[in-house]
């Protein structure tokens, strides 16, 4: 097939756009970068709408190096020296320019992960739009807060696939609403038959296997080579392309190694004749000569993260046959096989078997190249330089005002990855290094209490497998646990020896509060809910004499829910008893500016008012609402601290009459706070407490005091804590408890 490209100038006057002025930062030509060239195209296309308003670049540049850069280039950095971040800052805030674009990619900014570039965003005053031409999977940490960071201080960001639209979202918090797809540009042409290029390259009655790029080791070039042998013996003409130069950085580290290696095994192959090294930086001309001549494009690259392929939509956008290992973006390009073959990575019989399969069924191969062309059509630069300058109109026009963001946007999937993680035959293991469990730590009941609400609950909405068996697991915990006397041990040691002769009154509370909302369940089996039942009746005995606060909240909430299933007489009894134990603690302890039960507050803070709550639902006497109220208006007011919830910090509490701690923040007091104003949002109709929990959500997901995320969705685990430093990064079973639980009450929201 030919391909005869075309440049087309549009009149400005043609469309009715402000095009602002802007400014470009990412590598440039002449510098052989993939980055540079995409850069370059882009900046053209767009000057074309208007070429009144020149682009303008600032270009990045290899401790070392120096280029002959085009007159658009206004400014360069070394990627080595954060000062000059700073000062490219300060250069165009003091300028005319209207608008940045960032053409982000790992190793071209400097620091670790690029994080130099944070030095200038942080002090640029001017809007940004950042193209993000790489997202990883299963990011580690720094990683993921470096991006999130970027997306943050980005007004949009653009993305050239929907598997990086779901990777930002699920692994790095980015809304959706924030993103935007614009394919990745190729040149516009026209088909004919590939035999004009042929002749034109002396390529006559060769079929013509082509990959084009930088040489890099994880290319695998060589997996193509190992399969020409095969191809040959049904195809003697076969002849492999291997076009580009050895990637500068390549050069540096280790010459032509590479290469060097990759003519060896042709010549121990003895395939010299069918494979041939183009060992130059083309121009785009020469480019899509090749391209013109190419009967199937492959690329078998070695990384499954890859989520562009600049070369792979060049041949898409040429109409070509094409190949490739399942890298992300090949798998979306691709489409479940209606624009490529997928083959198995560093696989040659796999290679050679597809490769074979399409020469010999040319239906199958040109209707790959229709499907093909027919994306490549909407790929063409004049399209894609349109579609950004539409959006860099926008952001200009709104003087960078902030894209606005719904709340369901910033949710991440619900995951009990870690809490799997956490949980061995026993129960779940108490606390962790990081996100290994620590086994040394043991059990305790609290964390299996909880964990039965989290799993039920997620039993409820799913009705799955695997919530089921951690159901019967820490059941099975809380029954082992249980005393003859209807208590329970908290503390078991790895050995499953009990380490304590009594768990306390909150652990007994919190037992109370999980079995009830099991009993509560209405697709939990019966033979499940009779030894639940079994363990219930066992404490119910015990619960008058509970007295401490959250000992008796958990209470009143597990009788609650026991109340919804079962008709017991006993139950408004002790629920009176209890929530008047709670009302004459508040009495004691209030007055005009405290509206709390103790002359302290501590943790689990909105358990207290919810305990109420469930009391004023169960006996229907208005006193525990309205002191449940207060007492819970009062906290919003210390914790909720414009439109961020700081939470009581465990390093000295609130003494009354004393200063407040703010660090260190624990997860629960989110999760127990949310619990709080959803009950009080069901109870009084008022949509402000809804508004409310969805701000204390919003501290997991980094609007806090250190603007850090504490929900890690790679390992679907919480960090232990909120630092006067940041983060605890060990993700132990309160904390990751304690977001599955907010993170399944607002999922009504």
């Amino acid at each position: 097939m030919e391909i005869i490209t075309k440049t087309r100038f549009f009149k400005p006057t043609e469309y009715s756009i402000y095009k602002p002025k802007i400014c470009f930062l990412s590598t440039y030509v002449p510098k052989p970068c993939g980055i540079a060239t995409f850069t370059n195209d882009l900046l053209r296309h767009i000057d074309n709408y208007n070429i009144l308003i020149p682009s303008r670049v600032i270009a990045m540049n290899g401790k070392g190096e120096e280029y002959s850069y085009p007159e658009e280039v206004v400014k360069s950095i070394t990627i080595e020296e954060i000062n000059d971040y700073l000062e490219a800052s300060k250069y165009i805030n003091d300028s005319d320019i209207e608008i940045v674009s960032i053409q982000h990619e790992f190793g071209i900014f400097g620091g670790e992960y690029g994080e130099y570039l944070l030095e200038f965003l942080n002090n640029l005053k001017k809007p940004c739009v950042t193209t993000f031409h790489t997202v990883l999977p299963n990011p580690g940490q720094k990683m993921r807060e470096i991006v999130r960071k970027i997306s943050e201080r980005s007004v949009f960001i653009v993305i050239m696939t929907n598997i990086a639209k779901e990777l930002l979202h699920d692994y790095y918090g980015v809304s959706k609403r924030k993103m935007e797809l614009i394919y990745h540009g190729v040149p516009f042409s026209y088909l004919r038959p590939t035999n004009y290029f042929k002749e034109k390259l002396n390529l006559n009655n060769r079929i013509i296997i082509s990959t084009f790029g930088l040489l890099s080791r994880g290319k695998g070039l060589e997996y193509v080579i190992y399969s020409i042998p095969e191809i040959k013996n049904e195809f003697p003409n076969i002849l492999y392309l291997i076009i580009g130069a050895t990637h500068p950085n390549i050069i540096k580290q280790e010459g032509e190694s590479y290469r060097e290696f990759l003519l060896k095994e042709c010549e121990r192959l003895k395939i010299v004749e069918n494979v041939r090294f183009i060992n130059k930086f083309l121009s785009l001309e020469e480019l899509l000569d090749y391209l013109g001549a190419t009967d199937i494009y492959i690329t078998p690259y070695l990384n499954p993260g890859q989520i562009t392929s600049g070369t792979l939509s060049y041949a898409i956008g040429c109409g070509k046959a094409c190949i490739s290992t399942p890298y992300l973006y090949a798998k979306d390009i691709f489409e479940n096989g209606k624009r490529g073959i997928l083959v198995n990575f560093r696989d040659p019989e796999s290679i050679s078997e597809k490769i074979i399969y399409l020469l010999k069924n040319p239906e199958r191969k040109k209707q790959l190249e229709r499907e093909a062309y027919k994306l490549g059509q909407k790929m063409t630069w004049e399209k894609v330089a349109w579609e950004y300058l539409t959006l860099f109109s926008r952001v200009s026009s709104s003087r960078g005002e902030s894209v606005s963001i719904y709340f369901e946007d910033r949710l991440l999937p619900i995951k009990l990855t870690h809490l799997e993680t956490l949980t061995d035959d026993v129960g779940v293991i108490q606390h962790a290094k990081f996100s290994m469990a620590d086994r040394k730590t043991g059990y305790t009941t609290d964390d299996n209490a909880r964990g039965l609400v989290v799993v039920t609950k997620h039993y409820n909405m799913c009705i799955d497998q695997k919530s089921l068996n951690l159901i019967n697991t820490y059941l099975s915990f809380i029954y082992y646990m249980q005393k003859s006397n209807g208590r329970f041990h908290n503390l078991l040691g790895y050995e499953r020896n009990f380490l304590d002769t009594d768990g306390g009154d909150d652990c007994f509370g919190r037992c109370i509060w999980a079995i009830g909302y099991l009993l509560s369940s209405e697709f939990i089996y019966e033979n499940i809910k009779g030894a639940a039942k079994h363990i219930f009746e066992l404490a119910f005995p015990q619960i008058e004499n509970i007295h401490s606060l959250r000992g008796i909240a958990n209470c009143l909430a597990g009788l609650y829910y026991y109340s919804k299933v079962e008709n017991d007489g006993r139950v408004k009894d002790v629920a009176k008893k209890l929530a008047e134990r709670m009302v004459e603690n508040y009495y004691n302890s209030i007055d005009q500016n405290w509206k709390w039960f103790e002359n302290i507050i501590t943790y689990e803070n909105g358990k207290l008012p919810c305990g109420l709550f469930y009391a004023y639902e169960i006996l229907e006497d208005k006193k525990y609402f309205d002191i449940g109220i207060e007492a819970l208006n009062f906290l919003i007011e210390l914790t909720i601290i414009d439109n961020r919830f700081i939470p009581i910090g465990n390093n000295g509490w609130y003494v009354k009459g004393g200063k407040r701690a703010y660090y260190d923040q624990q997860p629960i007091e989110a999760a127990c706070m949310i619990e709080a104003l959803k009950r009080a949002e069901k109870l009084t109709g008022n949509e402000n407490y809804q508004n409310l929990a969805l701000i204390v959500f919003d501290w997991f997901l980094g609007r806090n005091t250190k603007g850090e995320m504490m929900y890690d969705p790679v390992t679907g685990g919480c960090y232990d804590g909120l630092t006067k430093t940041g983060p605890n990064r060990n993700q132990g079973a309160e904390s990751t408890i304690s977001y599955l639980l907010a993170r399944l009450e607002i999922e009504d929201i």
